[in-house]
């Protein structure tokens, strides 16, 4: 086996992931977006390139998304990516965010922070991990409705299994998801009493947390709209959908949407089958 490639330290992302869809490069590339850190894509080499130790070092990577890091080391997996890149972009809690050894002024920051400081500021980058972890659970449930036996299958050949799915997915799971994700806005102590609203998942600021659960709300507002919009309709997850609104109105988010850099979604992890969507009787 060849030596690994030698690694060259830059200040360049790239991120490795499949042409043509968001999928879960999206969660990358939001938290990229919002921060306003430069970023390229690397379709080409996708997968080949992940599965050879040569180029990528070790361990060789399973499946995209991938980022290769400024350090010229590569990490893969949506929330591990995440996790990594959450400081540098301001996106790990108030403390958290002051975790990043990347920069002189996030050196100069750590620095200063106290052995209790530091504790609390680990604890909140694990609680937005945490949350982050939460969304995406929601994400892969969404997709596993339209692929309910196997990710390897065509919809077609489980048209009749999917089906079961999404009347369970409508009626009880999806109401669900928007319960806890309610809770978790309304408990939020940071922002009680606050004229902006309960509208941060931790905090008063932006986590990948907060920009992964907008993701999450758009891509089922693609693959269920009328089951959705009758959930947002009743008012009982007006949190949520007011999360949804900010995000989408944020610097650096907003100009993302509005570039039409941002791909459209089409058939990836959402997907929009009529058959599949409808609205409910909620008891």
């Amino acid at each position: 086996m060849s030596p690994p490639e030698k690694k060259q330290r830059t200040e360049e992302y790239i991120l490795y992931y499949w042409p043509g869809i968001p999928g879960r490069g999206e969660y990358v590339r939001l938290a990229f977006e919002y921060a306003g850190i430069p970023y390229r894509e690397n379709s080409k080499e996708v997968p080949g390139i992940l599965a050879k130790t040569e180029k990528v070092g070790t361990p060789p990577h399973f499946a995209p998304p991938a980022l290769r890091l400024p350090s010229g080391r590569v990490v893969s997996q949506t929330p591990a990516i995440l996790n990594q890149i959450a400081p540098r972009c301001g996106l790990a809690g108030p403390l958290g965010s002051k975790l990043n050894t990347l920069t002189a002024e996030g050196k100069a920051a750590l620095r200063e922070l106290s052995d209790e400081e530091l504790e609390k500021a680990e604890e909140e980058r694990s609680v937005v991990n945490q949350l982050t972890l939460t969304v995406l659970d929601w994400c892969n449930e969404t997709h596993d409705v339209h692929h309910p036996c196997a990710a390897s299958l065509y919809y077609e050949d489980q048209k009749e299994a999917a089906a079961q799915a999404a009347e369970v997915f409508r009626k009880s799971r999806l109401p669900r998801w928007l319960e806890y994700f309610e809770s978790v806005l309304a408990s939020n102590p940071a922002t009680a009493g606050t004229n902006g609203g309960r509208t941060y998942l931790y905090g008063k600021q932006t986590t990948t947390a907060d920009l992964a659960l907008f993701h999450v709300v758009d891509g089922t507002f693609f693959a269920f709209p009328k089951r959705l919009g009758q959930l947002k309709a009743s008012g009982e997850y007006d949190n949520v959908f007011a999360l949804y609104e900010r995000v989408k109105g944020e610097k650096g988010i907003k100009e993302y949407i509005e570039s039409g850099r941002r791909q459209k979604f089409s058939m990836g992890l959402f997907r929009h089958y009529e058959e599949l969507d409808g609205e409910e009787k909620d008891e």
